[in-house]
């Protein structure tokens, strides 16, 4: 498993883990529900992009993975929004769900390039 990969699945863990600890409001289900999807669909189309079966395979999935960690990045923005107290570990989402985007959406911009 390469460094981006292992980031991706410990990201994905991490927020399932997270999502435990909101309240059982019917807003945080609908977010739970949402965040869960996007956050392991990232990684799970990464795994997928290194088997491509070409170029644009790769390039598809890449894409995909970088969308939905965009889409993860959101709702955790959205539960920070409405939690009325400091979250060290939400902080620490956010930010690496920017950071992967960061990486995936570079990943992207050069295998657009060639």
């Amino acid at each position: 498993m390469n460094d981006l990969e292992t980031r991706l699945f410990s990201f994905a863990v991490r927020t399932i883990k997270y999502l435990r600890t909101l309240p059982a409001k019917i807003e945080f289900k609908v977010i739970r529900y949402q965040l869960i999807k996007s956050s392991t669909s990232s990684g799970a189309n990464y795994e997928e992009a290194q088997a491509g079966s070409s170029k644009a395979d790769f390039n598809n999935k890449v894409r995909i993975s970088l969308r939905e960690m965009r889409e993860s990045n959101y709702w955790l923005r959205i539960i920070h929004g409405i939690i009325e107290k400091e979250d060290q570990e939400l902080s620490s989402l956010i930010k690496e769900s920017d950071e992967l985007k960061n990486i995936l959406g570079s990943i992207v911009q050069k295998t657009r390039s060639k």
